[in-house]
């Protein structure tokens, strides 16, 4: 998103999404996630290492997903102390790569405190939830634009579903008019 962002005229706005929002705190199992449903794990953590793998994203060996709706409410917070990006990335580390409960308040005010946000600020934010309707603003739009998988990138009402390279990402933006930034 970076290259992108230097070559283009973009601003990319990151948006809540209730990813399982009913995992509980300490999380679930795969298997657990999945119970009920003809789905191969496997063949899922196989299909996202080989994604990863093909645009060089690091990615551990998950065994649990966690509620992610504390994150989403501190990163709505970092976006506006201008800390978005930063605090995203961290998360996304934590979470896919070094298998983190980020649903625990310990790992988020150290994720904060990673990039820069002050940690007795952070702890009053997720204390008094003063992110909260921001992020169900977020989500209420993703339901209403049918967005049910993420990463979605939006222009306009053309959207792409997915992790892509940045061949794609790039013929996405041109096709939706978005010019290249002057040298």
């Amino acid at each position: 998103m970076d290259k992108l962002k230097n070559e283009y005229d973009i601003t990319v706005r990151w948006r809540a999404f209730p990813l399982h929002p009913d995992t509980p705190e300490e999380g679930l199992t795969l298997e657990q996630l999945f119970a009920n449903r003809p789905v191969d794990i496997n063949e899922i953590r196989r299909r996202l290492k080989d994604k990863a793998a093909e645009l060089g994203l690091p990615l551990g060996e998950r065994k649990k997903t966690y509620n992610s709706r504390l994150a989403q409410e501190l990163g709505l917070w970092a976006e506006s102390k201008n800390r978005g990006d930063a605090f995203h990335m961290a998360a996304f580390k934590a979470y896919f790569v070094d298998g983190k409960n980020i649903a625990k308040i310990p790992v988020l005010l150290d994720l904060a405190e990673s990039v820069g946000l002050p940690r007795e600020e952070t702890e009053t934010v997720l204390s008094t939830r003063s992110f909260k309707d921001p992020v169900d603003e977020d989500w209420a739009i993703s339901n209403a634009k049918g967005i049910t998988a993420v990463p979605t990138f939006m222009i306009n009402k053309d959207k792409l579903v997915g992790a892509q390279p940045y061949e794609t990402l790039e013929k996405f933006i041109s096709a939706n008019g978005v010019k290249k930034t002057e040298e």
